[in-house]
């Protein structure tokens, strides 16, 4: 059926609303925990298996790439974990209204920025 309206396909020339860029940042956030947890899992396994595997460890974890993935995963965490319990409170009826929502959204970008600037300035 053909409508006549124009078909556009490309994604970034929508303007998104802050509560949909929120909602997709957060299922990005997560697809890059499951990586880094299994990493982090890997390096925890090394230094708990001998003394030599902890001084490699210690090694991986002492270069600039490790610091920036350690501090990317800090950062989805930190966002992962604001932007849940800001979904969660929805989920219960809390915020539901589009100014609240609206208003929860900028708080959980606010929020996560300062705990990702806080999360760098302790692992730099």
């Amino acid at each position: 059926m053909k409508t006549g309206r124009p078909t556009n396909l490309n994604l970034f020339s929508f303007k998104w609303p802050v509560t949909a860029l929120v909602s997709i940042s957060h299922r990005i956030s997560g697809i890059l925990l499951f990586p880094a947890i299994a990493l982090l899992l890997y390096l925890l396994d090394l230094s708990l298996a001998s003394e030599d595997g902890f001084r490699q460890a210690a090694e991986i974890l002492a270069s600039p790439a490790a610091s920036f993935i350690t501090w990317l995963t800090l950062a989805a965490l930190i966002f992962h974990l604001i932007a849940g319990c800001r979904h969660l409170l929805m989920d219960i009826g809390i915020g539901e209204t589009w100014r609240a929502a609206r208003s929860a959204a900028i708080a959980v970008f606010a929020l996560a920025g300062a705990g990702a600037i806080l999360a760098g300035l302790w692992i730099w």
